[in-house]
């Protein structure tokens, strides 16, 4: 006697939330959750793996299509109609097709057949299971933006626009670059020199953020998938030995809902705010003891990050709202309820004055002291990922999910315009608008110093490319198309000289910024190779690098040791 199926709605909540986390529709995501009561489900501790409820769809799809095509002892294979999961099958048929008896189509998670192509609606290649499922670990990026298309067949051939670049017609008459062949056991020989890399295998699950001290030069913080910070005590030698034991930070009772989103110490160094998937606010100090924690916020956490002097720090949450914190007082000072959807970043413009984006693809000017915005900036068409202010805090770049980045003048915040001013004609209306990637625009960067008389900033995006710009006059400088996967990481280093990048496909690229040419890579290997976050630091003769890697390790790269990142020429 057969053992009976099983199958009940707990299960299948289970499933569902995944796919939906899987798919970025954080809304409905947590809705499921908490109409269902996950929280309390045996199920949900349990790790589903990325696209389960797409793949359990296409076995079901294969085994009804082998209920229709058997005759009898044998398989009809003159049948030309597609299958779909909500039109019922019509058979057209081909006599001059023959009938076998091959078993059904296998389907594995390495190899996946062609009908599952078709059923995330890729009608041309087959989808790379193999390829690095990234969007399965980082909570801060899948929060985000993290489609169920983030799979990308082929790399997508960037249209490079300024005519000093390659004409747009010969770029498109060549062939898609393809994923490289890589010769794993010569790869640290050929790319690496393996003095100046060191991987710390001090986690156990996927590495998130990373975060340097800024003033104590040795500590070095990371946060992991399981809700676990470490405060890693580098000393002051360019690398630390592979057995260096990290001090474990953990306030998380469930460690399935403690995705860490975001690391921040505060200007001094002493404390260390961090943000994550369980909507709980903590602030550590440097010896692991927990300095203040709050519940106010009623979802995730996306980002924490102190003023200037430390004496405020701003969280921005997916239930919609930012909050204000006076960290001397250990109190909210201000919760700010602008956005009409879930907040995701912010930025400080001054020490009393910060900016918010949202899903609702508007940014909101806030001061500390007052609850409506002073400012409000509209123009993105879809969520905006991420606002970064440039150096002199003038100017505040945004990039969103329509595919752009926008540019905006903040000089000028006290709205004191004239009463005769025409709207969109002042130059405090003026938006550099940066348009060119052909996907979600995830993340931005500006370059700290100006490189021959143009203040560069960086764009990323799942279309698996990094784009230059001059942020004066919207042009862009150059594409760097040599990812094959979606670009997570996007650092500049601080001196400016360095552009460092880190994607899916498992590679960090580093780039010149002067010649905006590749200098060197490294690849974290084909298991879980996914680069999340890169950190730099340069200081008291210090250049290093630290990598958040989806394969429970951090990796600490030695800059000083790598040749041909001794001259930007």
């Amino acid at each position: 006697m057969s053992v009976p199926l099983l199958i009940t709605a707990d299960e299948i909540n289970c499933l569902i939330y995944a796919y939906l986390q899987d798919s970025a529709f954080q809304h409905s995501a947590f809705a499921i959750r908490m109409e269902g009561r996950l929280d309390q489900s045996p199920h949900f501790s349990k790790h589903i793996p990325r696209g389960e409820l797409v793949e359990l769809l296409s076995k079901a799809l294969l085994y009804v299509e082998v209920e229709a095509h058997w005759k009898g002892d044998a398989m009809t294979t003159n049948c030309k109609t597609e299958f779909s999961l909500l039109e019922p099958h019509i058979c057209s048929l081909d006599p001059k097709a023959k009938s076998v008896h091959p078993p059904p189509r296998p389907m594995t998670r390495d190899k996946e057949p062609e009908q599952n192509a078709k059923i995330n609606g890729d009608t041309g290649t087959k989808r790379k299971a193999e390829a690095p499922s990234a969007a399965d670990g980082h909570v801060e990026k899948r929060a985000r933006r993290t489609p169920e298309d983030m799979d990308i067949d082929k790399k997508v051939v960037p249209n490079v626009e300024p005519a000093d670049r390659v004409p747009t017609t010969e770029i498109a008459k060549a062939a898609p670059p393809q994923q490289p062949k890589i010769n794993y056991a010569n790869l640290g020989r050929k790319l690496v020199d393996l003095q100046a890399v060191r991987l710390l295998p001090g986690h156990k699950a996927e590495v998130f953020v990373s975060a340097w001290n800024p003033t104590q030069n040795s500590l070095l913080s990371t946060g992991s998938k399981d809700g676990i910070v470490n405060i890693w005590s580098l000393n002051g030698s360019g690398l630390p030995n592979s057995d260096v034991k990290p001090l474990k930070i953990s306030y998380f009772s469930k460690p399935e809902q403690g995705d860490l989103t975001s690391l921040d110490w505060n200007f001094d160094g002493s404390l260390l705010a961090i943000g994550s998937y369980d909507s709980i606010l903590r602030i550590v100090t440097t010896a692991g003891k927990l300095y203040f924690s709050h519940r106010q916020h009623e979802g995730p956490i996306f980002a924490a990050k102190f003023s200037k002097s430390g004496e405020w720090l701003v969280t921005a949450s997916l239930d919609g709202t930012a909050c204000v914190w006076h960290v001397k007082n250990k109190r909210l000072h201000k919760q700010y309820r602008s956005h009409t959807d879930c907040c995701l970043d912010i930025d400080w413009l001054d020490d009393n004055t910060f900016a918010s984006c949202g899903a609702d693809s508007i940014i909101h000017i806030m001061k500390v002291d007052e609850s409506k915005p002073i400012r409000t900036l509209s123009g993105h068409t879809d969520e905006i990922n991420q606002i970064k202010c440039n150096l002199s805090r003038t100017k505040l770049a945004s990039c969103a999910d329509d595919q752009t980045a926008r540019i905006w003048n903040v000089s000028d915040l006290s709205g004191s315009r004239s009463p005769d001013a025409i709207p969109g004609l002042s130059e405090s209306d003026r938006v550099i608008l940066l348009e060119g990637h052909e996907h979600s625009v995830s993340s931005i960067a500006w370059c700290p110093r100006t490189t021959a008389g143009i203040d560069i900033i960086a764009t990323a995006a799942f279309d698996c490319t990094v784009r230059l710009w001059d942020s004066m006059t919207g042009e862009c400088l150059k594409v760097l198309a040599d990812h094959t996967r979606p670009v997570y990481a996007l650092t500049f280093s601080p001196d400016g000289r360095w552009l460092g990048t880190g994607s899916g496909d498992g590679w960090m690229n580093i780039y010149s910024v002067k010649t905006k040419v590749k200098k060197w890579g490294w690849f974290a290997g084909p298991d879980k190779p996914g680069v999340f976050e890169i950190a730099w630091q340069q200081t008291n003769g210090m250049n290093r690098i630290a990598l958040a890697l989806e394969r429970h390790q951090v990796g600490v790269i030695d800059v000083s040791q790598v040749t041909a990142l001794q001259d930007d020429s």
